[in-house]
């Protein structure tokens, strides 16, 4: 089994910042591509950013210049730096990993259970 447990959500003022942690846990052979993605109330889910195991990224054209997305490889976690917060940035963020359980056996797509980010005016 793989877990993907998300923390660091919660209420900040406009303008403030917030720091999201991931961390894979579980039967992992090793992980791919890690990322964020944001889902705010009535709409789909959307991508925020992504980060190769190399730490190529990848940003949302609304983030970029405000979020930074790393890794910790030893530690199978990822971040999501969120800094000048604006409202439209509430949603649930979900961390999301291809991650390959047995060696030369396929990636799976796991999703963390969300946490959310509100932002007030």
């Amino acid at each position: 089994q793989v877990q993907l447990v998300e923390s660091g959500g919660g209420l900040v003022q406009a303008g403030g910042s917030l720091r999201l942690s991931c961390a894979a846990s579980g039967s992992i052979f090793s992980i791919n591509a890690m990322g964020w993605y944001c889902q705010a109330p009535g709409k789909q889910r959307e991508l925020v950013a992504t980060i190769t195991t190399g730490g190529r990224t990848n940003y949302a054209d609304s983030v970029k210049g405000r979020f930074t997305i790393s890794r910790d490889n030893a530690k199978n976690t990822v971040y999501l730096q969120m800094n000048s917060l604006k409202p439209e940035d509430t949603a649930v963020y979900y961390c999301n990993a291809w991650i390959r359980t047995v060696v030369a056996g396929p990636e799976w797509n796991y999703w963390g259970q969300g946490t959310q980010v509100t932002v007030s005016s």
